[in-house]
């Protein structure tokens, strides 16, 4: 992860226990306010509706041209974080392998509307990888990375959305204790 992306995690989410969400506001500049659940629900409807459409747009990009090295890359270095259980590896590897998905539909709007979810995301993967498996994880991730450079847009887009999906339950009552509902 870059210096300058790490500065703006360490800002918004100064400690792991007291997470905030930025807010911008006319004339007011940016600041933070408490994350709260609801926010977390809102972002798994958000990945729901961007990245499901983002896999699919991946697998038709790839389809004529094969694999793509960044995406591979990406997965390798999932893998190897997955194999030493390294939590923070393992974060900052799932953030950028989603990230690459949007990236690759070659979408600059779909791109700029995720990038400021990116933060959140990758806190959330930080926190909640160990309960929900990271090695259940990174399978999934290879199975959506097959997807992709096999040009299958309907399997990339069907395992993208069981992968979001399948974690939004879990995800919210793991935070319920940490989190003000509203």
């Amino acid at each position: 992860m870059s210096s300058p992306i790490r500065a703006w995690l360490v800002t918004v989410f100064p400690e792991p226990d007291s997470p905030t969400m930025p807010t911008v506001s006319p004339r007011r500049g940016a600041s933070a306010r408490r994350l709260t659940l609801r926010d977390v629900d809102e972002l798994f409807d958000l990945r729901l509706s961007l990245e499901v459409f983002a896999a699919r747009r991946a697998a038709e990009t790839a389809a004529p041209g094969g694999e793509h090295p960044a995406l591979q890359r990406i997965m390798d270095q999932a893998e190897e974080a997955t194999r030493r259980d390294s939590a923070d590896d393992i974060a900052a590897a799932n953030t950028a392998f989603h990230a690459e998905i949007v990236t690759m539909t070659g979408n600059r709007l779909l791109q700029a509307s995720l990038q400021p979810s990116l933060g959140l995301m990758h806190w959330l993967f930080r926190i909640t990888s160990a309960g929900t498996g990271p090695r259940v994880h990174c399978e999934e991730h290879k199975q959506l990375c097959h997807a992709v450079h096999s040009g299958r847009p309907q399997l990339a887009e069907a395992l993208a959305y069981a992968h979001i999906d399948i974690r939004r339950e879990p995800t919210l009552r793991s935070l319920s204790g940490l989190l003000p509902a509203e």
